[in-house]
């Protein structure tokens, strides 16, 4: 801030040419330029006096110029100085001169000393009130633009408790140049930057509008929270000090969209805390907050937790996950909202790891039941695909006794596409529980549905058998399931038989020779010679694909 005064305000000090109407400027210079710091700090506390006896024409031109370009000195002079100024708009002539403050207290928002930048800033937040919309933006954001794009990392810092008081009043098109340089700063190379824009994240994002909040803000904030270089630089006591309260700021936003977006980061941040600390900065600074959501009043916020909770048994142990996420997965498993209970299911696979999925098995009976049944099928749809690996983790035994009747169940669904995720599913489950298994359990009971008066049911049988034919191999399939299938060649319903000369088809790679000569190829000539012209294609398509004519 260092410079030299203008030639008048010099000849004032220096020359006593005689007019009185400088010489609160002369007298300001001559304390100003003692030696002694306390005669200096008591000059610079008379501003307003001097100001006062200036006028408010004469402290515009001539005392803000000579502050600005003129005064250097020692920090607590420079601290006494940013917050004088701050109280300074009726001293130049009100709001529409409060402009002219910007330019002294800019410079002192770049200095080294951290407390002068900050009273800085805080002077300059008061001021920005005092401006109108239109100034605001012909004065206040060019300068909130430069120090965010300054060469030194100082005046980056200051910029960042600048956006929220801005923000609120500028156009759309500022507003959005506005969100890009924050959105810089919380990227910006210096540690020291990403931190104090990581000390602002709460409190800018409140001024947001929601889309933004949940386009921009959220993931800013998971960002910032898994710095690494910022946790090594500033160390865990900055994530606790100014990360964990914008996040709680989020979790408990007043727009259930600003806490759903905020709910569903809740596994990454805590990952991404400093080692140091994380599990005690989780269970008090977090986890409290989590318990709220768990019964939020927005469907929307509880499913987007629901999706993520389960990852945090990792993360806090067996300990804790027994004692304190238990509970919260439990009463999750009975939400009325059937996407919550699906979330928690979905993600089994973590707590399996932590605590064994026993712990879990009498609550999550009732959940799947009810999920199994529920009257959207697109919520069967998705427990149907997770049941393969729910089966594994519960183990076989306890599939056999509570889950077997709900696979069969859903192989008579009333939509096509739950039928056949159901016949899907099964091929998993004998994957992963055996051939031994599939002839003993599931085999005979799908074999039944091949008397099934509904003939859509019927023709379920045939898909099964296209489907287990390969997992469960050639014996299995040779003696139990093709003389089911050559039986329903003579169904009343034409569909049914054509789906036999299919199916036929399907597994005939799998028998053996003798079958398909003797047992296979009688069967399928009959329904080429089909009164039905679909039964009939397909049957001589089947011949040609197995070399049988």
């Amino acid at each position: 801030m260092a410079g030299v005064a203008g030639p008048r305000m010099g000849q004032g000090a220096a020359g006593g040419d005689g007019d009185d109407s400088l010489y609160p400027i002369a007298v300001l210079i001559d304390e100003l330029r003692n030696e002694d710091v306390q005669l200096r700090l008591n000059s610079i506390k008379k501003l307003s006096t001097i100001a006062l006896a200036l006028g408010v024409e004469r402290t515009r031109t001539e005392l803000l110029p000579f502050l600005t370009d003129t005064i250097y000195d020692e920090d607590e002079v420079l601290l006494a100085l940013a917050e004088q100024l701050g109280n300074f708009t009726g001293l130049v002539g009100g709001p529409d001169f409060a402009h002219c403050l910007l330019p002294p207290l800019e410079s002192l928002a770049t200095v080294e000393e951290t407390v002068v930048r900050d009273k800085a800033v805080e002077s300059l937040r008061q001021i920005s009130q005092e401006h109108t919309p239109v100034a605001l933006e012909a004065h206040f954001v060019p300068l909130v633009k430069r120090l965010a794009s300054g060469d030194w990392f100082t005046s980056r810092t200051s910029a960042c408790g600048l956006f929220s008081v801005c923000y609120p009043r500028a156009s759309n098109a500022v507003k959005a140049e506005i969100r890009q340089h924050f959105r810089s700063l919380c990227s910006d190379d210096t540690p020291m930057v990403r931190r104090a824009a990581a000390s602002k994240l709460g409190e800018f994002a409140k001024v947001l509008e929601l889309d933004s909040v949940k386009s921009e803000i959220v993931p800013l904030f998971t960002n910032l929270a898994s710095d690494e270089q910022l946790q090594k630089a500033v160390g865990p006591k900055i994530t606790l000090n100014d990360l964990i309260p914008a996040f709680q700021n989020l979790l408990k936003d007043c727009e259930a969209e600003v806490r759903a977006a905020a709910a569903h980061k809740v596994k990454e941040l805590c990952e991404n805390l400093p080692m140091e600390g994380r599990e005690t900065i989780i269970m008090n600074q977090i986890l409290p907050y989590i318990k709220e959501l768990v019964s939020d009043t927005n469907q929307h916020v509880k499913s987007a937790l629901a999706s993520v909770i389960m990852g945090l048994s990792t993360i806090l142990g067996k300990g804790n996950t027994i004692e304190h996420l238990l509970p919260l997965f439990l009463a999750q498993l009975k939400d009325e909202c059937p996407e919550v209970r699906l979330n928690i299911i979905s993600n089994l696979d973590c707590v399996n790891e932590v605590i064994g999925i026993r712990q879990l098995s009498q609550s999550l009976l009732p959940a799947i039941v009810e999920l199994a049944e529920d009257a959207k099928w697109r919520v069967r749809l998705a427990i149907i695909e997770y049941m393969p690996l729910l089966a594994g983790q519960l183990g076989v035994e306890f599939f056999d006794e509570k889950l077997n009747s709900l696979c069969m169940a859903w192989l008579v669904d009333h939509v096509y596409a739950i039928r056949e995720a159901a016949t899907n599913g099964l091929v998993k489950l004998v994957q992963k529980f055996g051939k031994e298994w599939a002839q003993n359990t599931i085999v005979p009971k799908v074999l039944v549905m091949a008397n099934d008066p509904n003939y859509l049911h019927r023709m379920t049988t045939l898909f099964c058998i296209n489907a287990l034919s390969e997992a469960c191999g050639q014996e299995i399939t040779t003696k139990q399931m093709l003389p089911v299938v050559l039986k329903m060649a003579r169904d009343q319903v034409a569909n049914v038989r054509f789906n036999v000369a299919k199916s036929l088809q399907k597994i005939g790679p799998i028998l053996d020779t003798n079958a398909l000569q003797e047992e296979v190829k009688p069967v399928l000539q009959k329904l080429g010679q089909d009164e039905d012209v679909d039964v009939k294609y397909f049957a001589q398509e089947a011949i040609s694909v197995l070399a049988l004519a």
